[in-house]
């Protein structure tokens, strides 16, 4: 199945508190940032991609791709990202119905992605899809249609809502799911002690799965 055309988002919005607040996505990894992998790996199953990114934006100025911060002020989390994200692509690229979004520190994001979350959503004729590895399902990790983006705004300033996984299963999602034999493949960063263990993992060959 070729998937339709779908606009990729890395969601780097927040504080990085656990990171000491430093911008975890240029942190070096395996030669490049880890913002440099995510976009690598999104860039060659979608349409385009975008960044969400909320603060030092001069330090993204360099990179090959629109930064757009949030819409809604506040800091409010995931979703406000994945909101910004819908109403650009319905700004900028009206020919375009669907955003994935990603968080910017998970540089061993799958190859299949995106094919696998619309195989997903297709099969159980539901209107989004969030990927799952093991019993976890990861809600950031998701698959957004633009004509939502009225109902997701509502429900950020209107309803007060902040986790992904609230507003997916007000709608219902299918899952995508990959294995773990070798490690996760939406392991994340959010410490220092985590990107050590991302730069074992490289070693042992789950860059390159």
């Amino acid at each position: 199945m070729i998937p339709p055309p779908t606009l990729g988002v890395i969601l780097a919005g927040g504080l990085s508190r656990r990171m000491g607040g430093d911008d975890k996505v240029l942190l070096a990894f395996e030669g490049l940032t880890l913002l440099e992998h995510v976009a690598q790996r999104l860039a060659s199953q979608c349409e385009g991609v975008l960044l969400n990114a909320n603060r030092n934006l001069s330090r993204f100025e360099t990179m090959p791709f629109p930064i757009v911060p949030d819409s809604i002020a506040g800091h409010l989390g995931p979703l406000a990202g994945i909101l910004t994200a819908l109403d650009w692509t319905a700004a900028h690229r009206p020919g375009i119905e669907w955003v994935v979004s990603v968080p910017g520190d998970t540089p061993f994001i799958p190859q299949d992605l995106i094919r696998k979350l619309h195989e997903a959503r297709r099969r159980s004729e539901r209107p989004l899809a969030c990927a799952s590895s093991g019993s976890q399902v990861h809600f950031a990790v998701g698959l957004w249609p633009v004509s939502l983006r009225h109902d997701l705004r509502q429900a950020v300033l209107e309803n007060g809502m902040r986790r992904v996984g609230d507003w997916a299963r007000l709608h219902g999602y299918a899952e995508a799911s990959w294995p773990i034999d070798l490690a996760d493949p939406f392991f994340n960063i959010n410490t220092p002690d985590d990107l050590v263990e991302a730069n074992i993992l490289a070693q042992r060959g789950l860059r390159r799965e």
